[in-house]
This record gives C-alpha cells, sequence and structure tokens, in this order.
C-alpha cells in the first residue's frame, strides 16, 4: 500500500546564495510512503502510519538542516520519514524549490530510502 502525503509546505533555509542563507523561503514536499498493507486490512487507526506525525517530523527535520542544496533537502526528509514511523517501510521523497533561479518555475530532487537501506 503506497500512502501519498502532497504538497507539504514548509519555510526554511535552503540554497547556497548569500541570501538564501538568511531569510527562510518556501519549498513544497511530496512524499510517497509505503506502508503495507495492515491498516488496508484491518481498517483500524493503531494499524495506520500517523501522516500528522510525519508531516511535523518532516517539516521540523528540514528547518532544522539548513541544507544548502534541494538533494541533501530531499535524503533530509525521506530520513525524517523512516525515523517518524515504524509503519513506513519505504520513502520516496521529492523536494521542490521554487523559482531557484530565473526562468525556472522550481527544481525537484526526489530521493528514495527503505528502512532495509539503512
Amino acid at each position: 500500500m503506497t500512502l501519498r502525503l502532497d504538497s507539504i509546505d514548509v519555510e526554511c533555509i535552503l540554497g547556497e546564495r548569500p541570501g538564501e542563507r538568511t531569510v527562510p523561503r518556501p519549498v513544497r514536499i511530496d512524499l510517497s510512503l509505503d506502508v503495507g498493507d495492515a491498516a488496508a486490512e484491518s481498517d483500524e487507526l493503531s494499524d495506520a502510519a500517523d501522516y500528522a506525525v510525519i508531516v511535523e517530523k518532516v517539516r521540523a527535520a528540514l528547518v532544522a538542516a539548513k541544507c544548502r542544496l534541494v538533494e541533501r533537502a530531499a535524503k533530509v526528509a525521506a530520513e525524517a520519514c523512516l525515523a517518524a514511523s515504524d509503519k513506513v517501510l519505504s520513502v520516496e521523497a521529492a523536494v521542490t524549490k521554487p523559482a531557484p533561479v530565473p526562468h525556472l518555475r522550481g527544481a525537484t530532487a526526489v530521493y528514495t530510502l527503505s528502512r532495509d537501506a539503512q
């Protein structure tokens, strides 16, 4: 079973340019989580990944990380997902930095991590 958490908004430091290191900017995170089938089978909240907790852990991790690169931010987000819930078996975390340079709507890095790979 895949659980998608789409368009998570966070304001954080992300970038290398001097102005990007001092003022938090909006970033979008999209997560695709493999959570197994337990919740789908049982229909019990106790078998489900608590996505409110996952979202807050990811947001907090990105704020604390103050990443220079969007690639690093995607890895931080993926690691935070696995740390937030043992129900998450693997994650694909996509972090989009809006308008990083003129004429570019956004730059997105995608990082995939599984519990086996840790």
